[in-house]
């Protein structure tokens, strides 16, 4: 019963942020929406942790399962990117490299800012 109450917050979450996504005319995910959200009620402690770790470990467990489709969908339009398989590849290995070195930027930038306020 506890794992269906914590699916349910994150349902619910992400619900709203489906009726945001609907609400408002922004170029926004309503996935980023919902995420925002979470963040938001995980910090003002309006919603504890606990209220959502256990179903949240457990999505994160099978996030790979997800790729799934993903993948069956590449490969069922094997035609139409073998045209373009060179200039994909190129922009995914930059835009990984990329993100890799923007959040360890951020990764650093917060963790030296956490340490100088502990020395404050």
């Amino acid at each position: 019963m506890k794992y269906l109450r914590q699916f349910l917050i994150i349902v619910a979450v992400s619900c709203v942020g489906e009726i945001l996504k609907y609400l408002l005319p922004l170029p926004i995910p309503a996935s980023i929406y919902g995420l925002v959200i979470m963040l938001g009620l995980l910090l003002s402690q309006k919603l504890k942790l606990d209220s959502v770790k256990e179903a949240a470990e457990f999505l994160v467990d099978i996030m790979p399962v997800m790729f799934i489709p993903a993948a069956v969908g590449l490969m069922v339009s094997w035609n139409q990117l073998a045209e373009i398989l060179v200039p994909v590849c190129v922009i995914t290995v930059v835009s990984s490299f990329l993100v890799m070195i923007a959040t360890g930027k951020a990764t650093d930038f917060l963790i030296s800012r956490k340490e100088k306020k502990e020395y404050e």
